[in-house]
């Protein structure tokens, strides 16, 4: 607990221990923070907005950049509700308002907590291994079949979308870059096969979907996921469960996010009846998304990338299995070129024309 006013302080004493919560410790400033954090560990920060060193957000920030903590929970405490947008920037997870009563603190601590023990983890690693929990197939159904079934669940979608950003804020830094620079690989499992040989299809966009691919191999800001899409998502009772990194790559956050919503617009054809619902998990995800993340042109760089994925998916090497009509690929071959050629800078350009085109 990170809170410098010494009557709240007294409150939370009394607070915790009422709701069972014994192993508390608590600092008073975003030094001491980030040094107690650092040598135990903890299983969620409660973290106050004004303190006398440094706001909430820069700790958090902090926080967020230390390869340890990157999984930490980050609950924001605080009397103002315009902190808010700033702390989920910054990495924060939940955002709790102070009132006089602790029944909403407290129930955030226990859904976080909840949601924790329901999580899987990781039981054992070496350098050639590791052994996760089991997950039930019952209870942990792939995305991909919901979807083919016509199941489209916007609030899932939604949650999918935080927990990329989550994942993309929280793997920042020099640390992270280094253990995972991957070009070759990321190269030669999504820019060659995706990008570059749908160019040699298509001669007239070449040089677009090239400089894309250029684009999307010079940027570096985060830890980026490579294959976010509904076959490697698994629908847990406590949200997305995201499997097979096989191509992870410190690189561009926007081919996460363009490479999951790629799908959602491929799956209309697919299951025509559910397309009304597809289209609305394509805007929960890219909000549930954007909401959480903070770095630049993220948005932009996605919404000109999103097209030439689409068109990837057809005359690719690796196109859709589900897409075999011919009249089926050619509506997403005219819609994805003429979308190249306008490089779309927002991802509702890119869903208005999909929309249009179904039409």
């Amino acid at each position: 607990m990170v809170e410098d006013d010494a009557g709240w302080i007294e409150l939370l004493k009394l607070w915790f221990p009422a709701a069972g919560y014994t192993a508390v410790e608590y600092a008073v400033t975003g030094a001491q923070a980030l040094e107690a954090a650092v040598q135990r560990k903890p299983d969620c920060v409660l973290l106050d907005f004004g303190l006398p060193d440094q706001n909430g957000c820069e700790v958090c920030s902090k926080l967020r950049a230390i390869p340890a903590l990157t999984r930490v929970p980050v609950v924001m405490f605080t009397a103002h509700g315009r902190e808010k947008v700033l702390g989920l920037e910054n990495g924060a997870d939940y955002f709790v308002g102070k009132t006089d009563s602790s029944r909403e603190l407290m129930a955030t601590l226990g859904a976080l907590f909840k949601r924790a023990k329901q999580e899987p983890g990781v039981l054992a690693h070496g350098e050639d291994f590791f052994v996760m929990d089991f997950l039930e197939p019952a209870r942990h159904p792939v995305w991909k079949a919901l979807l083919r079934d016509g199941h489209a669940d916007h609030e899932f979608a939604g949650e999918v979308g935080r927990r990329l950003a989550a994942i993309h804020a929280g793997t920042t830094g020099a640390e992270m870059a280094r253990a995972f620079a991957t070009d070759e690989i990321f190269h030669a499992i999504r820019l060659e096969p995706y990008l570059l040989a749908t160019a040699k299809r298509h001669p007239d966009l070449a040089a677009s979907l090239q400089a894309l691919a250029e684009r999307t191999a010079a940027t570096r800001e985060c830890l980026v996921h490579g294959d976010v899409s509904p076959k490697n998502i698994l629908a847990g009772p406590s949200g997305p469960v995201f499997l097979d990194a096989e191509c992870a790559w410190y690189g561009d956050p926007a081919f996460d996010l363009a490479f999951c919503l790629n799908h959602l617009l491929l799956k209309c054809l697919w299951v025509a009846p559910a397309r009304r619902g597809f289209l609305r998990c394509f805007d929960a995800l890219a909000q549930g998304y954007l909401e959480r993340v903070s770095m630049k042109d993220v948005e932009a760089r996605a919404a000109s990338l999103l097209p030439a994925l689409l068109l990837a998916r057809v005359d690719g090497k690796s196109p859709v299995e589900y897409l075999t009509e011919a009249g089926r690929k050619e509506t997403v071959r005219r819609t994805a070129r003429a979308l190249i050629r306008q490089s779309p800078q927002e991802l509702q350009q890119v869903r208005e024309a999909w929309q249009e085109s179904l039409t």
